[in-house]
């Protein structure tokens, strides 16, 4: 006995897989990778690499690296604040832009503060004024002129240079480091990719990186939180403060906030978003040529041009 409509089921049925396997499946779409090349540190001609010593502690020495024209001068000077979550020393890692900066008429500097696995929280920032004033104190044997100090910094040394553009003058995070006879105070600062408010920041949540840098929770040390946010110091005197910011980074949390503040108080401030960038763009290419010129541009229009000495 014949079963035509039976027979008919079967080949349709084994059809469709093969009528599946003879269609495309339609690609799916993936982000477009942006190219990028990373950079490394490479003392230009003309400058001199040399590394001091700011402060010796148990757990850590302070050092600048810097990077001193060999033509005789007074030279503005920009200090750079490493990242790397307050956990991880990346000097090398900001070598390259602070060499390209030099070349544009500076005496450029990258302090090695202390970090959370090494002491808590106020020491890095009592590191970077104490390198400031470090800076001021052997000015003739640096080049440097010592009105003429700028700050910088990317992430974790965002935040810090953030904290120390606006505690120019505040004697309570100068630390207990040497040189306490010079100023600590900055005339101008670039925060790149940092948050300002770590009460914000933290209060919902508990971020490992602050736990250890902190030495507690929000929660637990809220005042610490506070004192730390630069975004709590924002006052008339505050120095001009730029920011820079990836367009592929997250949310930097208070800056737009820390502008408001300084906007209403007639301090210069603007935003710069830089295409594609990720974080932390300035230790590749092409944005760390980007940055640079960002910073070489506002750090001469606040800090000025070398003063060369006559032949």
């Amino acid at each position: 006995m014949k079963f035509p409509v039976l027979s008919t089921l079967v080949a349709v049925l084994l059809a469709v897989p093969l009528l599946h396997a003879q269609t495309p499946a339609t690609p799916v779409a993936t982000p477009a990778k942006v190219p990028w090349k990373r950079v490394m540190p490479a003392t230009p001609a003309g400058f001199t690499l040399v590394t001091k010593e700011v402060a010796v502690y148990p757990e850590h020495t302070v050092t600048l690296t810097l990077y001193v024209p060999d033509k005789a001068g007074q030279y503005p000077t920009v200090l750079d604040i490493h990242g790397g979550g307050w956990k991880d020393r990346q000097v090398e890692q900001d070598k390259p832009m602070m060499e390209r900066l030099a070349t544009h008429g500076f005496v450029t500097a990258i302090v090695a503060y202390r970090l959370s696995g090494e002491a808590k929280y106020p020491a890095a920032i009592n590191d970077c004024k104490a390198a400031v004033r470090y800076l001021r104190a052997h000015a003739a044997e640096l080049k440097i002129d010592p009105k003429r100090i700028g700050v910088m910094g990317g992430s974790a040394g965002g935040h810090l240079t953030g904290l120390m553009a606006m505690t120019n003058g505040l004697p309570e995070y100068e630390g207990d480091g040497p040189n306490r006879d010079q100023s600590s105070a900055v005339q101008a600062a670039i925060v790149m990719a940092g948050s300002q408010d770590l009460i914000a920041a933290n209060k919902d949540k508990s971020n490992p990186g602050a736990v250890a840098f902190f030495g507690g929770t929000y929660q637990e040390k809220p005042e610490v939180y506070e004192q730390a946010s630069p975004l709590q110091h924002v006052r008339a005197g505050a120095p001009p403060t730029i920011f820079i910011e990836g367009e592929r980074d997250s949310l930097k949390i208070g800056r737009a906030e820390m502008q408001e503040k300084l906007r209403a108080l007639g301090i210069e401030t603007e935003l710069h978003t830089l295409k594609d960038a990720p974080h932390p763009y300035w230790m590749s290419q092409p944005w760390c040529d980007e940055t640079v010129e960002i910073a070489a541009a506002f750090f001469k229009k606040h800090l000025g041009e070398p003063t060369l000495a006559k032949p």
